[in-house]
């Protein structure tokens, strides 16, 4: 009979670490330890995205959007057909309202498109893709464990309780400042949307902590990498002196 585990984030970025990813036996040890003297579910390190990290995500969307269609040639026809049958006037698509409506149109439904990485800090929590926690649970349900969430496995790649919540703050925050992201579409695309809509309309000052936050990687990833390549040269040193005696 297999045991049912409610993991909470902590113990799950402890068998992260690089010194606790030897073996997955050694995992199934410390896990099966683990809910043999206590039980805490993983719900308890749920939070609600504050307003600094939905404006963030909500600027990355749009911007991203309209880079993408910017990159469009084409012409928009404007106003009644004249006897020549030409239009009145046209414009360019980059610079029109059509561009603009067509890239806030479901904007917000894109954040839906993030998961949860509990493994970083900050607003670097949301990112696509899966992250490390969840691969690591999928992994030890394909080795035999029953892992327990709360929900079925066929619903833990649905959004999270977080990313509904930081949808819901996109749609309401892009209503209050509609008319500020017209305004910086029409008039000051030099910028950029973070900077122009969050830091100088949205948040206060002690608010905007989450803009400065990019991800470089996963770092210890990086370390293990940089250490192994490490251990292999001077492996392949110590081979070479051999040879040379």
């Amino acid at each position: 009979m297999r045991r049912s585990l409610k993991l909470p984030m902590w113990l799950l970025n402890f068998l992260l670490s690089r010194k606790n990813r030897k073996t997955v036996d050694m995992k199934l040890v410390i896990l099966t330890f683990f809910v043999l003297c206590c039980s805490v579910t993983a719900e308890q390190d749920e939070r609600l995205p504050n307003k600094c990290e939905v404006c963030k995500f909500l600027s990355v969307e749009l911007q991203d959007a309209l880079e993408k269609s910017g990159r469009s040639k084409e012409v928009l026809e404007l106003g009644e057909v004249l006897d020549s049958g030409r239009r009145r006037r046209t414009i360019k698509y980059n610079t029109s309202e059509t561009r603009l409506t067509e890239a806030l149109d479901n904007i917000c439904e894109r954040v839906l498109q993030y998961n949860v990485h509990a493994e970083r800090p900050g607003s670097l929590r949301y990112a696509k893709g899966a992250s490390q926690t969840m691969t690591t649970l999928k992994n030890l349900v394909h080795k035999g464990v029953k892992v327990d969430l709360g929900l079925p496995f066929e619903l833990w790649d649905e959004p999270s309780v977080e990313v509904s919540d930081m949808k819901k703050q996109c749609e309401t925050m892009l209503e209050q400042y509609e008319e500020v992201v017209e305004d910086w579409y029409f008039n000051h695309q030099e910028k950029r949307l973070e900077s122009f809509l969050c830091q100088n309309q949205v948040l206060k000052t002690s608010e905007q902590e989450c803009i400065k936050e990019m991800w470089k990687g996963d770092m210890r990833i990086k370390s293990e990498a940089k250490e192994a390549e490490s251990h292999g040269t001077e492996e392949e040193r110590k081979s070479h002196d051999a040879g040379e005696l």
